[in-house]
């Protein structure tokens, strides 16, 4: 199950679960996240690579998060423009508490615009 939070919902966010340690997510591109350069704000960026590796754990019966980020650290390799992006997370490593991820993510004409890894921990 996907975390429900209304934020994400607001931005759009379209989850896929590829397996147990990737997931998917299309951010489509709305004219208000368009900075002043004319490319996707760099907020915007991170907090799609954000979601997508804190959706890696699944939300409990609720939709509530069983992880919280605690070291995040955005790359952008190229302006992204497009009418989507997608991000690309998976797991690298699982701690008993400590989770490291890693995330790509890609304009619609397949071309990497950003790289993110992050540090979740497991919530009690």
């Amino acid at each position: 199950m996907f975390i429900k939070q209304l934020f994400d919902e607001f931005l759009g966010f379209e989850y896929k679960k590829l397996d147990d340690n990737k997931l998917q997510v299309r951010l489509p591109v709305q004219d208000l996240f368009i900075n002043s350069a004319g490319v996707v704000h760099g907020g915007v960026i991170s907090s799609l690579a954000d979601v997508a590796m804190s959706n890696l754990i699944p939300a409990n019966e609720h939709g509530i998060q069983q992880v919280v980020t605690v070291d995040l650290n955005v790359s952008f390799l190229k302006p992204a423009t497009g009418t989507y992006l997608i991000a690309h997370a998976q797991i690298e490593k699982q701690g008993r508490t400590l989770i490291h991820t890693e995330c790509s993510i890609y304009n619609d004409k397949q071309e990497l615009v950003a790289k993110s890894k992050a540090i979740l921990f497991r919530t009690p």
